[in-house]
């Protein structure tokens, strides 16, 4: 079978937003809650409390994501609900009236086309909440509720906010505030089939999916894939599953995956001791403990040989989401561990992702720290934002840095170098994650050209030809660079 994905995919930089924390309008649209005292923007959040962010603001905002390079942006979600993160889904067909309503989005949405910026939604199909009218409608009427059949329902009565009493339904993780639903029920199924159809009718270029790993109804990926596709064959389909994911990239279900095994080795390689093991044990992924260039080397090996080509180039990869600490944190501050980190992601394949405030240096540990309100421009890391700004500038300019062949050229102590091509183009990249002075590596390389024109970083580099070309590189510490 041929694997089809979606071409701007391998050409997208992704910016993840938290639409409560990113941005709040400056001009009156809002009518509703409009005077209401939210959360101190620059203090540290709550778990419960919400900012105000909104569209509004993020349309106010398209201007400097554009300068910093952004094509496409996924939001976490945006429907109506009870919570700050918007997980807790009310009413799937309605976006939230504290974030601006469907108005403020299909304005958001058009101007984000306007500049060829594409919009991914967080589809939660795994479970609803509390509020959500059909379970509403069971908590009300009991087993006489049309709905019955939508949830999992285990016993009457049900307790959907009493913790003294059995909730008598199944909640996503024990959590009686997320009842799960009933995908083998044919009525659920359609309802959320038509839930995708609808909003990519509506303009959205894509749907990230939560949990979908919790999904076990038979053919259901498919189906969803099959229904979303034959509406937009372009649109994007991406999963938030966190490890080996071959069995939902087939290419009959998902066009990608939240590539958490590229973060994990990449933050474990870049940030090394530093990691801040707080912020991460106990987590889905385990950028622990400490990795050298060789087991770094074998770990991406093994990542790139798990996957059809064109599923690692529609992959979603990323360094930090507003389900983790941000790096910054888990690398105890060490801004080099992050530069190291995300100069590996802007030249590895697929579409990397920005969490939004990441590329002008925000902190933030362990939720809900890592969902703080994007900063004002006087608390920006220029370096941090630079850097970004000049590493996605080169992976727009050269074709290798997006749909290249990646090889793996020199992995030995620190210092870990590989080669992107296609066709007469080649990039060199090299990283020295080591605290030692500088040091000489000698790498021989099978090239066509001889990379030595410093697009990032620098290093002492010199060629030589003795049957195949041999690069001498002396790279300094804690240092990365890119030839072309």
């Amino acid at each position: 079978m041929q694997i089809q994905t979606p071409d701007w995919v391998k050409h997208a930089v992704f910016y993840q937003i938290f639409p409560d924390r990113f941005a709040k309008t400056k001009h009156p649209h809002k009518r509703l809650l409009k005077d209401t005292r939210w959360e101190d923007w620059h203090e540290i959040p709550t778990l419960q409390g919400y900012k105000g962010g909104d569209l509004w603001g993020v349309m106010e905002q398209l201007d400097y994501l554009q300068d910093v390079g952004i094509n496409a942006i996924y939001f976490t979600p945006i429907f109506q609900s009870a919570s700050n993160h918007r997980y807790h889904t009310h009413d799937y067909y309605q976006v939230d009236p504290m974030l601006g309503g469907n108005g403020a989005f299909r304005e958001l949405l058009e101007a984000a086309h306007e500049r060829d910026i594409k919009v991914v939604l967080d589809g939660v199909f795994n479970h609803s909440s509390r509020g959500f009218f059909f379970f509403h409608d069971v908590l009300e009427n009991g087993p006489h509720s049309p709905w019955v059949d939508w949830f999992k329902i285990e016993g009457w009565p049900l307790s959907a906010y009493d913790g003294n009493f059995p909730a008598n339904y199944e909640g996503w993780d024990g959590n009686r505030a997320l009842p799960v639903f009933n995908h083998e029920n044919p009525e659920v199924r359609e309802y959320i089939m038509e839930i995708a159809e609808y909003w990519i009718k509506f303009g959205v270029d894509g749907w990230r999916l939560d949990v979908p790993f919790e999904i076990k109804a038979q053919g259901f990926w498919q189906e969803f894939r099959d229904r979303v596709k034959a509406i937009n064959p372009e649109a994007y389909i991406v999963g938030e599953v966190w490890g080996d994911s071959r069995e939902w990239l087939d290419g009959t279900q998902f066009d990608g995956v939240m590539n958490y095994l590229f973060a994990a080795p990449t933050i474990a390689f870049a940030a090394g001791d530093r990691v801040d093991i707080d912020q991460v044990k106990d987590r889905s992924y385990h950028p622990y403990p400490p990795l050298f260039a060789p087991e770094y080397a074998e770990k991406i090996q093994q990542l790139l040989d798990f996957y059809p080509w064109d599923i690692q180039l529609t992959q979603l990869n990323l360094l930090a989401s507003h389900d983790t600490a941000r790096l910054l944190s888990i690398a105890g501050g060490d801004k080099e561990s992050v530069e190291l980190a995300t100069l590996l992601l802007l030249t590895y394949p697929g579409a990397p992702s920005i969490y939004y405030g990441d590329e002008v240096g925000l902190p933030g540990k362990l939720d809900p720290d890592s969902r703080r309100g994007f900063p004002m421009e006087a608390h920006w890391e220029r370096d941090v934002l630079d850097y970004h700004k000049q590493l996605i500038a080169l992976r727009h300019q050269y074709p290798a840095l997006r749909t290249g062949d990646y090889k793996v050229l020199f992995a030995e102590g620190t210092v870990y170098v590989f080669a992107r091509t296609l066709g007469d183009e080649e990039i060199i990249v090299a990283v020295n994650v080591g605290t030692a002075p500088a040091e000489d590596v000698r790498v021989e390389a099978a090239l066509k050209s001889k990379p030595s024109k410093f697009l990032y970083g620098t290093a002492e580099v010199s060629w030589s030809v003795e049957g195949e070309s041999k690069l001498q590189l002396n790279l300094p510490s804690r240092s990365g660079c890119i030839l072309g």
